[in-house]
């Protein structure tokens, strides 16, 4: 059941549009979703840690036009925050202080079901371990918990959700997970996934990418203030990016372009996440799947030694289906 049928190429990240209002508003946020939806996407991926509910809450009332088995809809368990606050909320000392790590049983069920309420739906096709690196033993409490739930027909995939690529090796050796979600590990910045992407697709589990710009820096060039890993970018990346940069202007390719496409390219990853923030990034992003970009620029960049010699280029713009 949680390997098939095939996932979508492109799939909308909602982490942003969890943002809570006044910040964005939920208007703001719907019409990122229904823009998404018209132009044919089918793949969405939100998680209770995002707005303490609010993305969920969201996409649920988005996805209402669409018949149940026209997309794929993963959340995420483990980890959340208080409703409606944001990662440096209000009163807190750093970022994410009050978010709550909970694997056990009890919780796991709790936060399904409370997902499946806001999303508005009966079964959800995948649930990923939320930001496992710091709980690996216990996190298999929720693995065992959701066998049952998809026993049950109310899961589908199981898999795990991580900006690292260490805990995603080390439960895979663990337990037979279906997918897993790897964001900012795979990028025109940081292959420090290709491996175990590529391992992991040898045995059939589906791979789906994140975070493609890096938490931003890779979105466009120049930036006033680029941020990477959710951090402002420090001086390395901020020259890495640069000369990656700098190629792509000498052949009038935008960095953001080059970034999606470079990551699609890869044939073991099942879904590439975009995570626009409004309806003028979506259709940016989208619109960069039709630009052709010259063979030669990707000749470059390994000749620079910026992406790995050898690697698959993109050879035409890809359906989102």
């Amino acid at each position: 059941m949680g390997r098939s049928p095939r996932w979508p190429r492109i799939g909308l990240g909602c982490a942003a549009l969890g943002t809570p209002s006044p910040a964005l508003s939920d208007a703001d946020a719907e019409a990122v979703i229904a823009a998404a939806i018209e132009r044919g996407i089918r793949f969405f991926d939100v998680a209770p840690l995002y707005g303490g509910g609010v993305a969920e809450e969201r996409l649920g009332r988005a996805l209402r036009g669409l018949a149940r088995d026209d997309y794929v809809l993963c959340t995420k368990t483990g980890v959340t925050r208080p409703y409606a606050e944001p990662p440096m909320p209000t009163g807190a000392t750093r970022r994410r202080q009050f978010d709550r790590w909970d694997y056990g049983p009890q919780a796991t069920r709790a936060s399904i079901a409370a997902s499946r309420e806001r999303l508005r739906v009966e079964r959800l096709d995948a649930v990923h371990l939320h930001d496992v690196e710091d709980h690996l033993g216990r996190c298999l409490d929720a693995y065992a918990t959701l066998t049952g739930l998809r026993a049950d027909g109310v899961v589908g995939a199981i898999g795990i959700g991580s900006n690292h690529v260490e805990p995603v090796q080390a439960l895979l050796e663990r337990a037979d997970f279906d997918t897993f979600l790897l964001a900012g590990r795979y990028t025109l910045l940081d292959q420090s996934g290709a491996s175990l992407i590529a391992d992991a697709h040898a045995r059939g589990v589906r791979v789906v990418a994140g975070g493609i710009f890096n938490s931003g820096v890779l979105a466009a060039w120049p930036q006033p203030a680029a941020t990477f890993a959710y951090e402002p970018a420090g001086a390395t990346v901020l020259a890495h990016t640069a000369r990656i940069a700098k190629v792509c202007d000498a052949h009038r390719v935008p960095i953001g372009a080059a970034a999606l496409q470079f990551v699609l390219a890869n044939p073991a990853i099942a879904t590439v996440l975009i995570g626009p923030r409004s309806v003028q990034e979506l259709h940016v992003n989208l619109d960069a799947l039709e630009l052709s970009i010259p063979d030669a620029l990707w000749s470059e960049l390994e000749v620079e030694a910026l992406i790995p010699r050898g690697g698959p280029r993109p050879e035409r713009s890809p359906a989102l289906a």
